[in-house]
């Protein structure tokens, strides 16, 4: 099979298209013949060194997956022939820019059936990154209000309509060229960050939601009992001990697989409440060039490869 690999750290254009072994499943485990990767910050990051999550290279990056299961081990909870989406192994490799991925069922769930492979792909690791804050440790519920940094962004985007989706009154900040969009999702407030000091201009949230190392000044927005979810400094005990400290939530999320979740938001995108959106695809031969463009910092919303 063919797939992309990096055999030192270093820039995008180290990614590697090559032929490989393909990989066998299991016990409980299935091949996912893959027609779809998405590509995220943190795939740049360990590609680069910035963040060695994998250890030492060789090594193949990604997680994000969606296709078609063309073999089941004995144990799985899928049959061949099955449209799955996933984000198997995270925070170990799982090679997911390759033309097959081998995989336990239990990390996968059926893909929503609503949407193509490219657009199913977009949705696991940022999904699940903003589910697993905003529900599984905020809790938020129908009514409160939420504050949402970069929120056209990868995770930011899906958070805005998770939020939504649980009834809360979302802030969303954004650039201006953005609103738009942001508005689209379903935002109620849009606050251009570039032009205007968020701590100035919202006041007593329930939640805020931060994925931009902002944890210390988004706390002088947060109503006495609010909680600070970080997708960023989630390992930063000190700014756990001050939030804590000041009678607010502190809430780190180091997202992992979760297949449950993952059925839940497929319903929520196969019944309209929920899209996500694909800003470019790029081929898997041209992994190097997508990964430049998310680091730009300029998309809007996902990139994603197309295997087949």
């Amino acid at each position: 099979m063919r797939a992309v690999v990096q055999n030192s750290f270093g820039g995008p254009e180290i990614l590697e298209l090559v032929e490989t072994e393909r990989p066998e499943p299991l016990h409980g485990e299935v091949l996912v013949r893959v027609h779809a990767s998405a590509l995220n910050p943190v795939d740049a990051a360990v590609r680069s060194g910035a963040f060695p999550l994998l250890g030492e290279p060789p090594f193949g990056v990604g997680w994000d997956i969606s296709g078609v299961v063309e073999q089941a081990a004995p144990g799985a909870r899928f049959k061949v022939g099955d449209e799955v989406y996933g984000m198997p192994f995270f925070p170990r490799a799982a090679n997911g820019y390759a033309e097959y991925v081998a995989a336990p069922s239990r990390q996968l769930a059926g893909k929503p059936a609503s949407i193509d492979h490219v657009h199913a792909a977009a949705l696991p690791l940022a999904a699940l990154t903003a589910w697993q804050g905003l529900v599984g440790l905020a809790r938020l519920a129908d009514g409160e209000q939420v504050l949402i940094h970069r929120a056209a962004g990868g995770v930011g985007h899906l958070a805005v309509q998770i939020a939504k989706a649980r009834g809360a009154h979302v802030t969303a900040l954004a650039s201006a060229a953005r609103h738009e969009f942001v508005r689209g999702l379903g935002a109620d407030e849009v606050i251009d960050y570039q032009t205007t000091d968020f701590t100035q201009a919202v006041r007593d949230v329930d939640v805020v939601f931060d994925s931009t190392s902002q944890g210390v000044r988004s706390l002088e927005v947060l109503r006495h009992g609010g909680t600070l979810v970080s997708i960023t400094e989630h390992r930063d005990d000190e700014l756990a001990a001050k939030t804590e400290k000041l009678g607010y939530r502190f809430a780190g999320v180091s997202v992992e697989p979760d297949y449950a979740s993952l059925e839940v938001i497929a319903e929520l995108v196969d019944t309209g409440r929920i899209t996500p959106h694909v800003e470019s695809t790029f081929e898997l031969a041209e992994a190097g060039k997508g990964h430049e463009l998310i680091e730009s910092g300029r998309v809007q919303g996902k990139v994603v490869l197309t295997v087949v």
